[in-house]
Formats: structure tokens, C-alpha cells, sequence
């Protein structure tokens, strides 16, 4: 239990203790001993101690994003190095702050999820195994085979190449049926560590094409409209992910000035850029670049969706984690003129969600419902004529956070299918 009532004048010392302990940040993704930790400010007071405390440490945040946006009464989840945490909790307790533990080694977490995971090439879509998390090698090579073995309902493309070369591929999904038709555009794995996102885009991509024949809903999805699916936005940093460190979340450009890698390529866009939300400092995780668009994942597949706007009538993005599904605006306190539409979607779509396993999505506007933020894909869309513009925070709240055990992705995905195909067959109708 955190020690009750010592001396509040004595706190700007021990912050100042608190940097000396510092690690060294060069860990490679090794995390042994390392915490998460669950705060939640219960005053205003409590609220400036943690910004200050978690903003000069530059510790890990995991919810929310940034100090920034650490607020009274609202959970914040923090990873904690091991030689910080010697300090930090003291200095927790000595503040009268209470917090919980969620997770006490990082490292074994970790080696629980992906340690005793196998893979081998498969050969046809019934024997890949989507009920566990695949590397980027793996996801682009079940792309290069879906686009051979089902080019009736499947074109795969390039839009274009990542900061490190490699290709940001996009699976078409439809049938051809008709010159033109309206579209949805879904995108995971923005943020590198959210490994669940890209999970998920492979599920709809498989129940997609399994239910096509067999279920009537599906068929008139496809039917009536294409979908184009991009498993991996960020793909440096997934690969980066799975290779260097679980918990990196940005892209992997270098800075010319910094030794920090990375722009936040949720903060990249341009709508109300490098405003409320994001921040101007290369080394921090919600950097927003040197200027809108600069990240070569961003620009294109801006250029995309610019160009294919008229056909576009809905963004969909997929993060976590949280429990959450999110319309705008992220940017500013207000109402989007089509409000009425999209409220009424969201609201299916989480009731449809909760059908499936009873598990409860909040639902609303992105800055009263999560935080404010500015520079996001899905403001982005909205802003450029897409009418039905969501991100999805996924499973979990907090207890496996991004660490979500490989035994829940399916239960995730089934019922995340449902709200996609609620939203979807919301926009076969006419809404006013």
C-alpha cells in the first residue's frame, strides 16, 4: 500500500533522484524486470505529479499516449524499466498516490506470448493458422498467395514503399461485378505494437472469403462493394516489432538532428497538424514529424484514398487497445455535420460487438470519448470527403494491454467481424 501522509514539499527532490536513476535506453527490446503499472489520478494534484513525474522520466506510456493527456479520473497504464522502478513506486508512495501492478516481468510476459510459437509455410487459406500473431514476412507471404488463389475475389497492389523500402501492400477484396462500385478502406497496424490490429484484418480477409458463398450478407457485401484491406500500415515498425522491440509504435525514419528513429504516423496527417495531442520532439512517441505527410507510409496512402475519394464512403482503422469505437472529431470538442448517421452506426455496430461474447465498447466522439488528438488518419478521411470515418480500439482494458495472449485473438475478432459487417450493411442504406 502507498505510505500516507509524508511532507508534499519534499517531491521536487526526489523527482530530481528519480533522473539520476535512469537506465541507459539502449535495452533492444530486452525488458526483464520491467513493470506496468495502473494509475489513476484521483485529483488535480495527482493529475500535475504524474505529468510531471512521467514526462521528465520519458517513460513508456501505454494509455494514454502521452502525459499530456493524463487527466483526473481516468486510467493510466505505464511501463516502468526495472532500475526506474526502485525509485519510481517509492516516489509514488511517498506522494500519496496509489497504483496497481498489472504486470510485474515484462520480459516473461513477453516469452509467454511468442515463445513457444511456431510457424511453417502453409500451403492453402483452410491450413494458415489466424489464431496466432504472424511476422511481417509471414502476413506479405499469405498476401502474395491469396492474390494466386483467389483472383476472382482477391487483387493484390502496391501503393507504394516504406521509409526502409519495403512494399505497403493492399488486398482488394470484391467481386467484379459492376464497373464502379462504393468501397471501404480498412487499415491495421499503424502503431507497430498493436499487435492484435493487423490480427484482425487478416481474420475479415479470411471470413470474407470462406462466407462468401454461404453466407447472404456477406455475398452482398462483396457484391455491392469492394474492400481494400491494409494488413500492415506500418510496416518497418511491425517488422521493427517483432525483431528489436515489442513495444516500439512509431515508423523508422531517422532525424537528421536526433538519434530518435520514428514519427508517430497517427500524428503525421495533415488536419490541424502538430496541434493539441501531438508533440514537436523526435524522441517522443507522439511526434508528429518535421512536416504533414512526410512519412513515405502516410503520403501514400493519402494519395490513395485522395484519389479514390469519390468511391470511398468509409475509413475504418484498427488499434488497441482500450475498447473503443471512434468517430470524429479527434482534433477539436464538436459536432460532424453527418452526426446523426454515424452515432446511429456506432451504436449498432458496439451492440452487434457485445452480442457475440458480452464484452462492452465505449462509443462516441474521439476527443470526449478517448482524448484529444490532432494530425489523425481518421479526421484525415472525414476531412476529405469520406462520410463514415471509425477507429476501433480493440481488446483489452489494461490486463494483457499489448501483450493481448495469442487464446483471445479469436474471441476479439469474431465479435470486432460483427460491428465491421454492421457498419458495413449501414452504408448499403439510405441514412439522413
Amino acid at each position: 500500500m502507498p505510505l500516507r501522509g509524508r511532507p508534499a514539499a519534499l517531491l521536487p527532490l526526489c523527482l530530481l533522484c528519480l533522473q539520476a536513476a535512469l537506465p541507459l535506453r539502449g535495452h533492444r527490446g530486452r525488458y526483464a524486470g520491467d513493470k506496468v503499472i495502473r494509475v489513476v489520478p484521483e485529483s488535480k494534484r495527482e493529475t500535475q505529479i504524474l505529468r510531471a513525474a512521467f514526462n521528465r522520466l520519458k517513460v513508456d506510456l501505454w494509455q494514454p499516449s502521452s502525459p499530456f493527456h493524463i487527466v483526473e479520473g481516468t486510467v493510466t497504464d505505464v511501463r516502468v524499466p526495472q532500475n526506474t522502478s526502485r525509485s519510481l513506486l517509492p516516489y509514488l508512495q511517498q506522494a500519496d498516490i496509489a497504483y496497481t501492478i498489472l504486470i510485474s516481468d515484462l520480459q516473461k510476459a513477453i516469452e509467454n506470448q511468442t515463445g513457444s510459437r511456431t510457424y511453417r509455410n502453409r500451403r492453402s487459406l483452410s491450413e494458415y493458422n489466424y489464431e496466432v500473431y504472424h511476422s511481417l514476412e509471414e502476413i506479405q507471404g499469405w498476401m502474395y498467395h491469396l492474390n494466386k488463389t483467389h483472383s476472382d475475389l482477391v487483387h493484390m497492389f502496391s501503393v507504394g514503399k516504406s521509409y526502409e523500402g519495403r512494399p505497403l501492400l493492399v488486398l482488394k477484396l470484391g467481386k467484379r461485378s459492376r464497373p464502379y462500385k462504393k468501397a471501404v478502406w480498412m487499415d491495421c497496424g499503424i502503431h507497430a505494437r498493436e499487435w492484435i490490429g493487423p490480427a484482425f484484418c487478416q481474420w475479415f480477409v479470411k471470413e470474407a472469403l470462406q462466407m462468401y458463398q454461404i453466407d447472404p450478407a456477406m455475398r452482398k457485401m462483396l457484391t455491392q462493394l469492394y474492400f481494400y484491406v491494409m494488413p500492415v500500415f506500418n510496416v518497418d515498425g511491425y517488422h521493427f516489432s517483432w525483431t528489436n522491440d515489442r513495444f516500439w509504435r512509431k515508423t523508422r525514419s531517422k532525424n537528421a538532428r536526433f538519434r530518435c528513429h520514428g514519427v508517430d504516423a497517427n500524428r503525421n496527417w495533415k488536419v490541424k497538424w502538430c496541434d493539441e495531442g501531438a508533440s514537436f520532439h523526435p524522441c517522443d512517441d507522439t511526434y508528429c514529424g518535421p512536416f504533414p505527410e512526410s512519412e513515405p507510409e502516410v503520403k501514400a496512402v493519402a494519395h490513395f484514398l485522395r484519389k479514390h475519394r469519390k468511391q470511398i464512403k468509409a475509413y475504418l482503422s484498427f488499434h488497441a487497445y482500450a475498447q473503443m469505437l471512434l468517430y470524429p472529431y479527434s482534433y477539436k470538442y464538436a459536432t460532424i455535420p453527418n452526426f446523426s448517421c454515424v452515432e446511429s452506426a456506432a451504436y449498432n455496430a458496439v451492440n452487434a460487438l457485445q452480442s457475440a461474447h458480452g464484452v462492452r465498447y465505449r462509443y462516441g466522439p474521439a476527443s470526449s470519448t478517448l482524448y484529444v488528438s490532432s494530425g489523425s488518419s481518421m479526421d484525415w478521411a472525414y476531412k476529405n470527403g469520406i462520410p463514415y470515418a471509425f477507429a476501433f480500439e480493440l481488446r483489452d482494458t489494461g490486463h494483457f494491454g499489448f501483450l493481448l495472449p495469442e487464446t483471445l485473438i479469436k474471441p476479439t475478432c469474431t465479435e470486432t467481424m460483427l460491428a465491421v459487417k454492421n457498419i458495413t450493411l449501414h452504408l448499403l442504406k439510405k441514412c439522413h
